[in-house]
């Protein structure tokens, strides 16, 4: 039968796509489904598969070279022709060459005995035996010369499978894995990270497993070298039978990927099928990300992103375990209902902020490391957690509260004898109320679904307490029922129960917005961050004397800045513009809070 024809397949609507990598070369003995070439899109990387098994005759491309559906890849003769006669003699011929005279009697017996074919069985003469110590060597890996490699993949004492990969190299054009060329145990490594080797030097040394014709069938490709073949580039550019195996589970050969698959999880169909389904997938990120063509056929296998996967490997190099990470991640977070696509994202969504990454800063100069007080812990993880949850707008105002300070001066000694400590904030609680009460969306909370509004009938005020041991939110309740003496004494004594470590948990609760007043700090303005499932906090700033027009003359006014930050899926910039100026309205006339 004469040489068959191995073309490339329907690869969807890609033309003249660039080899990026020959996996064979004239002469190997390949499997059926095992690559044989590497193409490369803008959009997708993927191998082309041998139709039959059998020998490499002619090989009709090279690198670099573009090609489309229909054309010839390479000659290939059949596994039934590679048993004829002629084959055999040609195999006979080619073992004299090298010296061998007992090759083609060993060649006989193991076709005999185990039913393979001439070339496996001339293999299994030469293979390494059980126990035999093998060096691993750098394959034929093209015009490149000291590559530096990038990772190694094992160490010693580890147990390695035939092909199973070793370490990786880059150039200043392609990234690539070196399999090893024997099963068994890593005796010793003769490389590491940052070295440079070339073609012949040795990588490891291997104690061989499983010896006999197994062991030698399984280092086919190695012996071809010694009988003048060229499959080490075939060893060095891909992983050969079971990249095949992976994709045709049904044809009868055990898969022995490069790495095990994750636990449980069943590999997807070809990336070639893969690339047309995702629509997740931004195609341009994923084509700069900085992975080996191994990895993103892995990664488009799981549907995942590239471009957004942070690699651990060197230079920032995207591993197989990086993608793995990215995908339990993201699968527990949609186990949990976190995802941002989850039902509850409108309320409760917001994550996916990657990690702080962990920095040495000694490197530097000189660092002290003190740990943060409990209630800061806390309080961080409920700034960081609103933050993400709530989209923040802050509205800015101000408030003339001249007349307001002169009638708190007035009667500040007559509080002090009736035992209550009358001050500034006492007045901006009952601002807030009349607030609260005049525009109930302020008074809300959000469902979980983000689709409705809980308006509360009850008016709680949470203010912001300054501790020794961080920021504490005690919460004034009913304050819209109380008045200026009521709200005072409450608001004096939760916050000496919170200064002196005293504060009860029912002080914490229940608030349905916030004031945070730095008046007594200083600044002109803030943002404020809002508490979730309140919708608004009002900040407020240090007060000063400006000159204001009076339509005659500027005369002499004291200002208080406010800052009042909203979730604007509730209040929009036209409501918190009122918001502001009703409260301002009410703090420049406490008249008008008698209305």
């Amino acid at each position: 039968m004469a040489a068959q024809e191995i073309k490339v397949p329907d690869i969807g609507d890609f033309d003249a796509v660039e080899v990026i990598e020959v996996l064979v070369a004239e002469g190997d003995t390949v499997e059926k489904e095992q690559p044989l070439i590497t193409l490369e899109s803008d959009k997708a990387t993927l191998e082309v598969p041998s139709t039959v098994a059998g020998k490499i005759t002619e090989l009709k491309i090279s690198e670099g070279d573009t090609v489309s559906e229909g054309d010839v890849i390479a000659m290939v003769e059949a596994e039934d022709d590679a048993g004829s006669a002629d084959d055999d003699g040609d195999s006979d011929d080619e073992q004299a060459e090298t010296g061998d005279d007992e090759a083609e009697s060993d060649s006989a017996e193991a076709k005999e005995d185990a039913g393979e074919e001439p070339a496996k069985a001339d293999d299994a003469g030469d293979g390494p035996k059980n126990g035999d110590t093998v060096e691993v060597k750098v394959p034929d890996i093209g015009d490149f010369d000291s590559v530096e490699v990038i990772e190694v993949l094992v160490a010693e004492g580890d147990t390695v499978e035939k092909e199973q990969a070793l370490i990786t190299l880059e150039s200043d054009k392609a990234t690539l894995e070196v399999p090893s060329s024997a099963a068994g145990t890593i005796a010793s490594l003769k490389i590491k990270e940052g070295d440079t080797v070339s073609e012949g030097d040795v990588i490891a040394m291997v104690q061989t497993t499983g010896g006999g014709s197994g062991g030698a069938k399984a280092d086919s490709k190695a012996d071809n070298k010694s009988a003048g073949g060229s499959a080490q580039a075939s060893n060095a550019k891909a992983t050969p039978d079971n990249k095949a195996d992976k994709k045709q589970p049904e044809s009868g050969t055990a898969s022995q990927d490069d790495k095990p698959a994750p636990q449980g999880q069943d590999k997807a169909e070809p990336a070639s099928s893969d690339a047309s389904k995702l629509k997740s997938v931004d195609e341009e990120r994923f084509g700069k990300a900085h992975a080996s063509p191994s990895v993103r056929k892995f990664a488009r296998e799981l549907g995942a992103d590239l471009g957004r996967i942070d690699g651990s490997g060197r230079k920032g190099r995207i591993t197989e375990e990086d993608v793995q990470s990215y995908v339990k991640s993201a699968l527990e977070q949609v186990q949990s209902g976190k995802s941002t696509g989850s039902a509850a994202a409108p309320a409760g969504g917001g994550g996916g902020v990657p990690a702080q990454p962990d920095i040495d800063f000694s490197q530097f100069g000189e660092v002290e490391t003190v740990e943060l007080e409990r209630i800061r812990k806390i309080s961080a993880k409920a700034v960081h957690k609103n933050w993400l949850l709530i989209p923040h707008v802050t509205q800015f105002d101000t408030a003339d509260i001249t007349d307001l300070e002169a009638f708190r001066q007035a009667n500040k000694e007559k509080a002090k004898a009736d035992g209550v400590k009358l001050t500034p904030l006492a007045f901006l609680l009952k601002a807030a109320a009349a607030a609260l009460k005049a525009f109930p969306d302020l008074n809300s909370s959000l469902t979980a679904d983000g689709e409705s509004l809980v308006h509360k009938k009850y008016i709680n005020i949470a203010v912001a307490v300054d501790t020794p041991g961080g920021l504490l939110m005690p919460v004034i309740k009913d304050v819209d029922k109380k008045g200026i003496y009521d709200i005072a004494r409450d608001l004096d004594a939760v916050s000496t129960r919170a200064r002196e470590g005293k504060i009860k948990g029912d002080d914490m609760k229940g608030a349905t917005f916030s004031i945070s007043s730095l008046g007594g700090v200083g600044g002109t303005a803030f943002t404020p961050i809002v508490n979730s499932p309140e919708v608004g906090i009002l900040g407020v700033s240090k007060h000063s004397m400006q000159p204001v027009w009076n339509g005659a003359e500027f005369e002499p006014r004291l200002i208080l800045p406010l800052s009042f930050s909203y979730d604007h899926r509730v209040i929009d910039g036209a409501k918190a513009a009122r918001i502001t100026g009703f409260i301002s309205e009410k703090l420049s006339d406490l008249r008008t809070l008698l209305l």
